[in-house]
């Protein structure tokens, strides 16, 4: 089940359920659309994997037992312990390799 992080973990923008600016990587890193065009590249900083639009958990419960309501997003906000430093040298050198070559 995926965690839905509740912030950007660069720039840390709130990032709630039902956003659709919210990426994930394969590992459920979590990054706004804004960084991860501008400063990622499409480059997660912690494994070096690409970005998907993080997919939008069902308010309503519309089947029994699956909903936001029960199985609620994330409250801990996580932060990359990456400077932006090492964040553009490690996406600059990865950036222009294809998601599924790297």
């Amino acid at each position: 089940m995926l965690k839905l992080k509740p912030n950007c973990e660069f720039c840390d923008k709130d990032l709630p359920p039902e956003s659709e600016e919210a990426c994930i990587c394969t590992y459920e890193c979590t990054f706004c659309t804004e960084c991860v065009a501008s400063l990622l590249h499409n480059v997660c900083p912690n494994c070096g994997g690409g970005f998907v639009p993080r997919p939008i958990r069902p308010k309503k419960e519309r089947r029994a037992g699956v909903s936001l309501t029960n199985h609620p997003a994330s409250t801990k906000r996580v932060n990359t312990h990456y400077s932006r430093k090492e964040i553009t040298e490690f996406c600059g050198a990865v950036k222009d390799i294809a998601p599924e070559k790297r």
